[in-house]
């Protein structure tokens, strides 16, 4: 029997042990970790063997992962379209430049941005067998405006640990929940 589509689930990663301004690429807190339990147990009921595990070179992604490929006996592939947004100031500006971004529209975003997004749906269209991406909130949101064709750079507010499951069609990626 032929499968006409495939399932891919984005993770956000757990709570971070530091935020947006003190690290350039902290780990995960134990709320962190035991929300990446959590995660492993949710999608250990939903995938097959055939899933791969992908993530973010950030530690706080691989750190998510951590438990699910534990569970599956599986090496998580490292991938750089799904790491952090590139933003465009020294850390200590961050949080700022980052909230101010959620406010706006992608049409407005310059070419190196609209680049990281256009990477990361790529990235998951490219996907042979069905994944699971550890991967970070505006990665999450941007490929979700995307698939919804939304203008917008915030579309939702996915939850650290959250699972959103899309549906890969061959041609084109569908919003499942």
């Amino acid at each position: 029997a032929c499968i006409d589509f495939m399932d891919i689930f984005l993770v956000r990663h757990g709570e971070a042990a530091a935020n947006w301004g003190e690290s350039p690429d902290p780990g995960l807190s134990e709320l962190g970790h035991q929300q990446a339990e959590v995660a492993a147990a949710l999608l250990e009921q939903e995938i097959t063997v055939e899933t791969q595990l992908w993530s973010s070179p950030l530690r706080r992604a691989i750190e998510t992962a951590g438990p699910l490929a534990r569970i599956m006996r599986q090496t998580v592939r490292e991938d750089e379209a799904f790491r952090e947004i590139p933003a465009p100031v020294p850390l200590v500006q961050r949080q700022t430049w980052l909230r101010q971004f959620m406010q706006q529209q992608w049409h407005a975003q310059g070419e190196d941005l609209v680049a990281w997004r256009t990477a990361a749906l790529n990235q998951l269209l490219a996907l042979q067998q069905p994944a699971v991406v550890f991967t970070h909130f505006l990665v999450i949101n941007a490929i979700v405006g995307q698939v919804l064709a939304r203008d917008e750079t915030l579309c939702f507010w996915p939850a650290n640990g959250s699972i959103t499951r899309l549906r890969h069609h061959g041609a084109g990626l569908e919003l499942i929940m």
